[in-house]
C-alpha cells in the first residue's frame, strides 16, 4: 500500500537527504580519527596518579598503554583486511563500538585488569584511519580524493594535540572516571554518525579470511613490540627480553612462509615487496620513530623542575597547550600537503615532509630552554610531520589494487607504530643513561635530549632517503604528460589560427 502523501518523501527530498548525507561522510570520517587520537592520548595525564587511584603497582599501570599499544599493532592489518573483505563501514563501526566499549569499561572500573582489558579493547579503534582512507578511495570523485585522505590523515596529530590538555583539564577539576564518560558519549556519537552519514563499500576482495595467518601475525607482533615497550624495565640484556626478541623472529619467519603459501593471505607479501609499496612501508616506519620523539620530549623537557637550569617546570595542563599549536598546523597543513602530491607526486611530498622533521629538530637543539624556541621546534616538527602522513596513504593508494586498500593501509599504519614503539624506547635509554640527580630524583640531562633531538632527526634524514628511493609516481607523471599534450595541442591551434 502506497504511503499518504503527508508521509512519504518526495522524490526530491529524499535526494536532498542523500546528498546531505554524502557531504558528511568526511567530517563523520576525520571526527572518527580525531575521537581515536584522543582515546590513545587522554590516559597519559593519569599515569602519575594511577599507582594511587588504582592501589596497583606502576609497573601494572603501565600496561595501559602497552595494552592498547600491542592490540591496536596486532588488529590493524586484521581489521583492514577484514574490511576489505567484509564491507569497510561495517568493520569501522565495529572497531569504533569496540573504542566506545572500552572507555564505558574505564568508566565504571578502578581495578587495574579491568582497565588493562578495557584499554586493549581501545586498541581497535587504531584501525579507523586505515578503513576510513580506503572509503574515501571508493566514494571520492579523484579531484576530491586527494584533500580528503590528506585531512584524514592529519587527524591522528590533530586529536592528540586535543588530547592531552583536554585529560588534563579534566582531571585537575573534576573524578578522573569523568574523562571516560565523556569519551564514551563521543564514541556512542561516532558510532551512530558513521553508521547514518557514511555508505557502505561496494568495493570487496572474495575470499575465506586467513585465521592462521592472524594469529601467526598476533603472536609475532606481541612477541616483538612487548620485548621493545618493556625493555627498559626489564632490562634488555635480559633472558625474558632475549627469548621474546627470539621468538618474534621464529614466529614471524614462519608466519612470512605461511603467508606466501596461503591462497587468500591475511598480508599480499608479494604486494608488500614492491619497491613503490616495500619503501613505502619503510618510510613509514622512519617517519613514525622521528615524529614521536616531539612529542615524547618535549612533554618531558617542559616539565622538568626549574632547579636543573633548563626545565620550566610547567604543569601538565600548560604542557598540553604547548603541544596545542602542533595539531592546529597539522589541520592547516593537510591541503597544502595534497596539493603538494597534486603538482610532483606523494613521495616528493614524503620526502620535503621528512626534510623539514630533521629541520625541526634542528632548532630544538640550537636552543632548547626558551619556551618559545621549543614551541617553534615543535610546531616545525609536525608541519613535517603533516606533510609526510599526508602523503603515505597517497602512496599506498597509488600502488595497490583497490581491493586491497584497507589491509595495505592497515600494514602502512603498523609500521608507523612500530616506529613509535620503538622511538619511545630509544628516547628513554638516552635520558635513563644521561640523567642527574636533582633534589634526590634522577632527571635526565639537557644533553640527554639533545641527543634524542640528533637521533630523531637522523632517522628524519633516512626517511628523506627512503621516500626519494620510491620509484617515480606513474600516476603524477601521467597526469603531467598529459597536461603537456593538452598545452602542445593547444599552442598548436593558436598557431595554426
Amino acid at each position: 500500500m502506497d504511503q499518504p502523501a503527508s508521509i512519504a518523501d518526495p522524490p526530491g527530498v529524499r535526494a536532498g537527504r542523500t546528498r546531505r548525507r554524502d557531504g558528511l561522510t568526511i567530517p563523520v570520517l576525520a571526527f572518527g580519527g580525531i575521537l581515536m587520537a584522543v582515546m590513545q592520548t587522554v590516559v597519559v595525564p593519569l599515569l602519575p596518579d594511577l599507582p594511587r587511584l588504582t592501589g596497583a603497582s606502576a609497573g601494572a599501570v603501565s600496561w595501559m598503554v602497552t595494552a592498547t599499544l600491542l592490540s591496536g599493532a596486532v588488529l590493524t592489518p586484521v581489521l583492514g583486511r577484514a574490511g576489505d573483505m567484509y564491507g569497510k563501514r561495517r568493520v569501522l563501526t565495529a572497531a569504533l563500538a569496540l573504542m566506545t566499549v572500552g572507555s564505558v569499561m574505564c568508566a565504571l572500573s578502578s581495578d587495574i585488569g579491568v582497565l588493562i582489558a578495557a584499554r586493549a579493547l581501545q586498541g581497535a579503534a587504531a584501525s579507523v584511519v586505515p578503513l576510513s582512507i580506503s572509503i574515501l578511495r571508493d566514494e571520492l570523485p579523484p579531484e576530491r580524493r586527494g584533500s580528503a585522505v590528506a585531512f584524514m590523515s592529519s587527524t591522528v596529530g590533530i586529536g592528540a594535540a586535543l588530547g592531552l590538555p583536554l585529560a588534563a583539564l579534566v582531571v585537575q577539576y573534576a573524578d578522573w572516571h569523568t574523562m571516560f564518560w565523556l569519551t564514551s558519549a563521543l564514541g556512542a556519537l561516532g558510532v551512530t554518525a558513521v553508521w547514518w552519514a557514511v555508505k557502505e563499500s561496494p568495493v570487496r576482495e572474495p575470499g575465506r579470511f586467513d585465521v592462521l595467518g592472524a594469529l601467526g601475525l598476533a603472536a609475532g607482533l606481541v612477541c616483538l613490540l612487548l620485548a621493545v615497550s618493556q625493555g627498559g624495565q626489564w632490562g634488555w640484556g635480559s633472558p625474558r627480553i632475549g627469548g621474546l626478541f627470539l621468538g618474534a623472529v621464529v614466529v614471524l619467519a614462519l608466519w612470512w612462509r605461511q603467508q606466501l603459501r596461503a591462497e587468500r593471505p591475511l598480508v599480499d607479501l608479494r604486494l608488500v615487496t614492491r619497491p613503490r609499496v616495500g619503501l613505502s612501508h619503510v618510510a613509514a616506519l622512519l617517519t613514525g620513530f622521528a615524529f614521536y620523539a616531539n612529542t615524547l620530549v618535549t612533554a618531558q623537557l617542559v616539565q622538568a623542575p626549574k632547579a636543573t637550569g633548563y626545565g620550566l617546570g610547567l604543569s601538565i595542563v600548560a604542557t598540553g597547550l604547548c603541544l596545542l599549536p602542533g595539531g592546529v598546523i597539522m589541520l592547516l597543513f593537510s591541503p597544502v600537503s595534497a596539493r603538494i602530491s597534486a603538482a610532483r607526486g606523494p613521495r616528493i611530498t614524503l620526502a620535503l615532509g621528512a626534510a623539514v622533521i630533521a629541520c625541526g629538530y634542528a632548532v630544538r637543539i640550537a636552543d632548547s630552554r626558551d619556551l618559545w624556541m621549543i614551541i617553534l621546534g615543535a610546531a616545525v616538527v609536525a608541519t613535517g610531520t603533516t606533510l609526510a602522513y599526508s602523503a603515505l596513504p597517497t602512496l599506498i593508494l597509488r600502488a595497490v589494487p583497490a581491493g586491497q586498500t584497507a589491509s595495505a593501509n592497515g600494514v602502512n599504519v603498523l609500521m608507523r607504530t612500530i616506529g613509535q614503539a620503538t622511538s619511545s624506547a630509544a628516547v628513554a635509554a638516552v635520558l635513563v643513561h644521561h640523567s642527574s640527580l636533582v633534589g634526590g630524583a634522577p632527571v635526565p640531562a639537557l644533553h640527554g635530549y639533545l641527543l634524542a633531538f640528533a637521533m630523531a632527526g637522523t632517522v628524519a634524514l633516512a626517511a628523506c632517503a627512503a621516500a626519494l628511493s620510491i620509484p617515480g609516481d606513474a600516476a603524477s607523471g601521467g597526469t603531467r604528460r598529459a597536461r603537456g599534450r593538452t598545452r602542445g595541442a593547444r599552442d598548436e591551434a593558436l598557431e595554426g589560427a
